[in-house]
């Protein structure tokens, strides 16, 4: 029984450790060079909740055009009341089927710890608080800008050069899910995905972030 505590509090401090240094260590270690032109800026925005989080971005007349795909499965991106598009990357069976904690069931949470394929979340939305607590605002250049938008582009999954839709689900009447390339697992999940993103588009983060608190953290702390 001591030999098995043992085993569980070192499994659990090396855990400990792991998430620490993927939070306080940043990626990249130096600061990349940013374009001082305030008149170029672009606003993106990451929404967070205790376990996921998102990557918004600015609907303007150049990305209403390169997401205008979306238009045909129902994701009003050109309707002027769309503000920003919400764009989250996320396991498959746990992310179409559990839009809230009480729909939370095993067989998706166990899809979740193992591996599962991985979908694309994509939604639209009027005005957003930037002073909400969940709510991380950035401005990036225009290339850095384009960088990202061509990151999430490139996370569909296509066919024959179109992106698939996974049937007609989504939580809402205007928001979709599409196929997405890459696996999920709780250690290389969601989280990462959106650090990934965020590091095309210049920002840095942690070395490892697979929580939400630890991107924000790991963002205020390197940007």
């Amino acid at each position: 029984m001591k030999k098995a505590l043992r085993r569980l509090f070192a499994a659990i401090l090396v855990i400990v450790l792991a998430v620490a240094a993927g939070t306080f260590i940043p990626r990249p270690l130096f600061a990349p060079a940013r374009s001082e032109d305030l008149a170029e800026r672009r606003r993106i925005l990451v929404l967070s909740n205790p376990i996921h989080s998102d990557i918004v971005i600015s609907l303007t007349e150049d990305t209403r055009a390169a997401f205008g795909f979306l238009e045909r499965f129902g994701v009003p991106v050109a309707d002027p009341a769309a503000q920003w598009l919400v764009v989250g990357w996320g396991g498959r069976a746990f992310y179409i089927e559990t839009p809230t904690w009480a729909d939370l069931k095993a067989l998706p949470v166990l899809r979740a710890l193992t591996v599962d394929s991985s979908v694309l979340h994509v939604d639209v939305a009027g005005e957003l608080d930037e002073n909400h607590p969940a709510v991380s605002a950035f401005d990036l250049d225009s290339g850095q800008f384009q960088q990202l938008s061509a990151f999430i582009q490139a996370s569909f999954m296509g066919e024959a050069g179109e992106v698939v839709a996974v049937g007609d689900t989504g939580y809402g009447a205007y928001d979709r899910f599409f196929e997405a390339k890459g696996y999920f697992n709780a250690f290389l999940g969601c989280n990462t995905w959106t650090a990934a993103a965020l590091r095309t588009a210049g920002l840095r983060t942690g070395l490892w972030n697979p929580l939400p608190q630890t991107l924000t953290l790991s963002l205020e702390l390197f940007n």
